[in-house]
């Protein structure tokens, strides 16, 4: 579902309200409290909005009969107490889910008309929703396909003009397969324990080989997995079908991501962004990527800002 179609499907929140009872309750709308499909549905004068600008509008609400217990179908997901209208939570759904390389709170700041801290929790509420929605289940290369893996390092060179102190830019591997899936993840560093442990963790036996650079870690690769190696040093690009030019396009996406669009990110929120781009990635060809995301929206954990903020001064410049 495009921008378009988001904007014509759901004008007032009621519709919103009833697309995500479809996505909670496919089967019936069923009791929060005591799983009852007993139900009954009633009007009820809400107070909304923030402390001085608060007004009271008629809202449907649902009443179980066995427990006599009231909910909504927001009730105990990450919309709840939201003053943000779910109008505007569709649309950021739909721009993260369609932008390729991110798109940063300021965008949406300008584009929901919004202040900057609001946008800004508003994208890292659904990127916690896409990261805990992209559990990896079954081990890359099961088929016998071809798995490349590669490391990269996150962060700009360091200029002495800008003052800036030099810092340990943060390690982060990708193991992706052909035509497939892609895994990514920060490490501590990348040493042969590190990269090896996460191979053995990722990728299944049956691969046909994994295809990495000449790296000195994944010298004794071989005794795990089938392993082929280019070496960049020599330009060796490609060999046959020998290369790992599908995981470095991967990182030149996700870089140009962060350069163009969010210009600087915190070494503690990084591992959501690359959750962001796994994510969308590996639902390159799935045509119901906005749907998936409202439902993980439903049934991830609350964050707090308190929870968002703290300790948040480390940051990786470019």
């Amino acid at each position: 579902m495009n921008l378009v179609e988001v904007i014509r499907e759901f004008k007032t929140d009621e519709e919103c309200r009833k697309y995500l009872e479809f996505l909670r309750w496919p089967d019936g709308i069923r009791c929060n409290r005591c799983s009852s499909s007993n139900i009954r549905r009633l009007s009820v004068e809400v107070k909304i909005g923030r402390k001085g600008h608060k007004r009271t509008e008629l809202r449907e609400v649902i009443e179980c009969k066995i427990c006599e217990y009231q909910f909504t179908v927001t009730a105990g997901t990450i919309f709840h107490d939201s003053h943000l209208p779910l109008t505007k939570w569709f649309l950021v759904v739909a721009l993260m889910c369609e932008s390729k390389k991110g798109i940063s709170a300021n965008q949406i700041k300008r584009a929901l008309g919004c202040q900057y801290r609001t946008a800004w929790y508003l994208c890292h509420r659904i990127r916690k929703a896409m990261e805990s929605g992209d559990l990896f289940t079954g081990k890359l290369g099961s088929d016998g396909g071809i798995v490349e893996s590669d490391e990269t390092y996150i962060g700009g060179k360091f200029d002495r003009r800008r003052k800036r102190a030099r810092y340990e830019k943060p390690a982060v591997m990708g193991m992706l397969e052909r035509q497939g899936r892609i895994k990514v993840k920060m490490i501590p560093t990348a040493s042969r324990k590190v990269l090896l442990d996460n191979l053995q963790a990722y990728v299944s036996e049956d691969v046909k080989y994994v295809a990495t650079d000449e790296l000195k870690a994944y010298k004794s690769l071989g005794k795990m997995f089938p392993h082929q190696s280019v070496n960049h040093g020599t330009l060796e690009w490609v060999r046959g079908d020998v290369h790992t030019n599908g995981i470095e396009s991967f990182w030149s996406l996700f870089k140009r991501g962060l350069i163009g669009t969010y210009h600087q990110v915190s070494t503690k929120h990084l591992s959501r962004y690359l959750s962001e781009s796994e994510y969308r990635f590996n639902r390159r060809k799935e045509h119901n990527l906005f749907s998936q995301t409202l439902g993980h929206l439903l049934t991830t954990d609350k964050m707090t800002y308190a929870e968002l903020i703290e300790k948040n001064k480390e940051v990786v410049p470019f």
